[in-house]
């Protein structure tokens, strides 16, 4: 069958746009020829700086021909049904048309179309110039003089020339003819700017990348890739060094080249004085070149590789010379930020953050640093690490945001704070922290695992999930502007990379108190700043007395419902702060009964906001008690106080789901998943992960797959008799009742794994607790083989269903089994 050859040759073509534009060119040229019934065997698409490319092998020569029919008008419709039938179907008369009958519904006329399919290079000559049209470059222009008239043609890069062939390989083939804005479709194309501009005439694929490749374009990406590093490293053993790859600029570099020649340089050894990192970002930034290593060292030699588009005749010594030349001006530039920078402590910076905004809603960056600091503190005894170490880390983990080197490389923040920290003298595992608090930043980037490092990573994600969770700015759909998902991801590799017992639920209400009351206060702040003079006292005396009231009672309640009061009464206000507010009250002139009312309003509803968290109704009544009366004013502090729990039932859900996604992600089986989740308070991450791990090995042993098949029976009969019953049969069965063996022998097995299994939970042996629960499949197998569970006797029946409940929550020590699938 014949095959497509089309080239669009242009100007050169951004390297960050080329994978993407030649992925779109495949599906959009491939999508509109099935649509017109031309499936093909083959696509595959190409691009290099100056053409993309596309081969499609295997279309039909033309369209198969359809045959539709479409249903008319009743007969007997009226004229005007009939003509409109008639002019849409292109029937000349009714005699031409079918008549469908229908007893129920009536007879109605029929249209027979038969549709003759095209030649296929008929087909392409229409779709091509649309897709060339509506090509989703991310930016593109237009050029000479067609620009200004209505509809030109926008495109990345100026465009030259289109190559458009189609013909079987035993033939010649045909152009297929289009033009798109004065751009004729033809089999003309050039070769290399400099060393092949000549025009070249090609006929098909394999023709084309042959007479390409002797015109000095490689045209395959990933064979530019192959030449570039093979090259590089060539050259770099050549001289006894090791090349330091670099993925992503190979990936660049091979769009910036059509006939990649590989040539080495070198630097002043003194730079070398620059931290390794430094002298690679500006190498790779400026110059897009690699650099290399001393493989005895593993330090960096003062050589670098450049990739030139040309050979040139010299060898390339101009070429390498000039790369030499701007190289040494920008690590100049790079050691005299680098010497700058280290004349001012990490520390001597920090008031600088007092007038850089971190969020409008979340304030400066001294703020944020400050509440990072205090989480690190906390966190530190639960991982292991020194407070102070952890304290000082945080307190100098952002100080390198404001240095000369990060301003003019950002990727190296945090790496830049732990230099300057070791060359202020601080101690190892503080300087760590400031590079490592920042990880991991994505699936395959390292985790930390020193503790002072876990401390202020875990602290800092945690500050930003928390903080943003609570100004109501979470991820949505595809969006996820703070990387937030990725801060969600971080906290769980965290954990469960070094093994850390922790529980959420307590632990994240800690946080949430501390940082929304921050965060509560600074919008506090700018409400009070923005209520004018003739503002009812009682408005001030509402706020006055809900902050008393809140910490007094509902804050305390709801400490007791996450049970972890002993870590987070220090955040909470003494009762000298609440002694503040009563003199606030009072100076304001109004007296105890005043307050009393309006306090009494959220007394009213206290056993309300602590069970359902809900602050619906209280706001209602604030409002209908005269006492308040604007809902701006309300809003905007009433989330710190009464939604800072949802606040933190929202973070701690979202957690769980990213966790979720990660074990599905290494390869857990969903369901297994879901059958730990089912289990109540599912929030220590570290043992949620044993027991998905332990569950999936348990169930791949034949005791495992035929408890669970035990299990699921006893469920299916428990789910039919529930149902019918309208009741459950949750109770403890009457051991009086068993009437056989086998009935006894399954209590008593379910006793003893119950136990066994509840017992290894404990100690957190999740292994031995699926043990202990295979030892049900012996009197489970048994019992559903003698034992028929709905029996005449209706007590004896309920009983038995009692006995499957017994198995249903025995499993429920391990996992809820009903979630899992054959």
């Amino acid at each position: 069958m014949p095959d497509l050859l089309l080239e669009l040759f242009s100007e050169e073509i951004p390297a960050r746009m080329q994978a993407k534009a030649a992925d779109d060119l495949r599906r959009m040229v491939t999508e509109k020829l099935v649509a017109e019934g031309l499936v093909y065997e083959g696509a595959k698409a190409f691009a290099t700086p100056r053409r993309l490319a596309l081969t499609v092998h295997g279309i039909p020569a033309r369209q198969p021909d359809l045959k539709d029919e479409r249903k008319g008008p009743k007969v007997g419709a009226p004229d005007a049904a009939v003509q409109g039938f008639l002019k849409a179907t292109g029937l000349a008369s009714l005699d031409e048309a079918k008549i469908q009958r229908d007893p129920k519904k009536g007879d109605f006329y029929i249209a027979l179309i038969e549709k003759p399919g095209r030649p296929a290079i008929d087909v392409l000559a229409d779709i091509l110039p649309v897709i060339v049209r509506t090509f989703p470059w991310p930016k593109s222009m237009r050029w000479g003089e067609r620009s200004a008239k209505p509809g030109a043609l926008q495109w990345v890069r100026p465009l030259h020339s289109i190559v458009a062939t189609f013909g079987i390989d035993t033939e010649e083939p045909e152009v297929v003819a289009f033009d798109v804005s004065g751009i004729k479709a033809g089999q003309v194309t050039r070769g290399h700017r400099f060393m092949a501009p000549d025009e070249i005439s090609v006929r098909r694929f394999e023709d084309y990348e042959a007479k390409l490749y002797a015109a000095k374009v490689v045209l395959d990406p990933q064979r530019r890739k192959d030449i570039i590093l093979a090259d590089a490293k060539t050259l770099a053993q050549a001289q006894n060094y090791e090349l330091v790859e670099d993925q992503g600029l190979l990936d660049e570099v091979s769009g910036l080249v059509e006939w990649p020649v590989a040539l080495m340089g070198s630097f002043d050894a003194d730079f070398l004085s620059i931290p390794g990192e430094v002298i690679r970002a500006t190498i790779r930034a400026n110059q897009k070149c690699f650099v290399v290593a001393d493989p005895a060292t593993a330090k960096l030699a003062n050589k670098f590789i450049l990739t030139s588009n040309i050979e040139a005749s010299d060898g390339g010594a101009a070429i390498t010379a000039g790369n030499e030349r701007v190289i040494r001006a920008r690590l100049s530039d790079a050691k005299f930020f680098y010497d700058t920078d280290l004349k001012t402590k990490l520390e001597d910076r920090l008031p600088k953050f007092d007038q850089i905004v971190f969020h409008e809603k979340l304030g400066t960056q001294a703020e944020r640093i400050a509440r990072i600091e205090r989480l690190a503190a906390e966190i530190a005894p639960l991982v292991g690490a020194d407070v102070e170490k952890a304290r000082r880390a945080a307190r100098l983990c952002k100080a390198d945001l404001l240095t000369e080197v990060v301003g003019e490389f950002p990727e190296l923040q945090g790496l830049m704070g732990k230099y300057y920290a070791l060359a202020a003298g601080e101690d190892a595992s503080v300087a760590a922290a400031c590079e490592d608090h920042y990880k991991p930043q994505g699936p395959n980037d390292r985790v930390p695992t020193d503790p002072v490092s876990i401390a202020v990573a875990l602290a800092d994600k945690l500050d930003t999930l928390v903080g943003f969770w609570a100004i109501d700015e979470k991820p949505t759909g595809s969006k996820d502007p703070y990387a937030l998902r990725r801060a969600a991801l971080g906290v769980i590799r965290i954990i469960v990379t070094n093994n850390l017992k922790v529980r959420l639920e307590p632990f994240l209400f800690s946080w949430v108190v501390e940082a929304t009351s921050a965060i509560g206060r600074k919008l506090d702040q700018s409400t009070y700043e923005a209520i004018s003079g003739d503002v009812p006292v009682e408005q001030h005396v509402f706020h006055a007395a809900f902050n008393q009231f809140w910490d007094a009672t509902i804050g305390g309640a709801l400490l007791a419902r996450v049970g972890y009061p002993e870590n987070i009464t220090r955040n909470m206000p003494s009762p000298a702060d609440h002694r503040g507010w009563t003199l606030y009250i009072e100076e304001l002139g109004l007296d105890d009964v005043g307050f009393a009312k309006t306090a009494e309003i959220f007394k009213t509803h206290l056993s309300d906001i602590v069970s359902s968290f809900s602050a619906a109704q209280v706001l209602k009544d604030v409002r209908l008690a005269d006492h308040y009366v604007s809902d701006d004013y309300l809003e905007r502090f009433g989330f710190h106080h009464v939604f800072v729990s949802q606040v933190w039932s929202d973070l701690l859900k979202f957690l769980v789901d990213r966790l979720k996604v990660q074990l599905r992600d290494q390869g857990a089986r969903h369901d297994l998943v879901d059958a730990v989740f089912a289990l109540e308070g599912q929030d220590d991450i570290l043992m949620i992960v044993r027991r998905v791990e332990a569950l999936a090995a348990f169930l791949a042993t034949d005791d495992g797959k035929n408890l669970l098949a035990g299990t699921k029976r006893a469920a299916n009969i428990l789910r039919i008799e529930e149902k019918k019953d309208g009741r459950a049969f949750d109770g403890v069965p009457d051991a009086s009742l068993y009437a056989q063996d086998e009935e006894k022998a399954l209590a008593a097995a379910i006793d003893r794994a119950r136990a066994e299994a509840t017992e290894a939970v404990a100690r957190e042996d999740f292994a031995a607790a699926m043990t202990a629960m295979a030892g049900l499949r012996p009197a489970v197998d048994a019992f559903f083989d003698k034992v028929t569970v709905n029996a005449d006797d209706k007590a004896v029946r309920e009983n038995r269903l009692k006995l499957l409940g017994e198995i249903r929550a025995a499993t429920r020590a391990v996992a809820d089994f009903s979630k899992i699938q054959d």
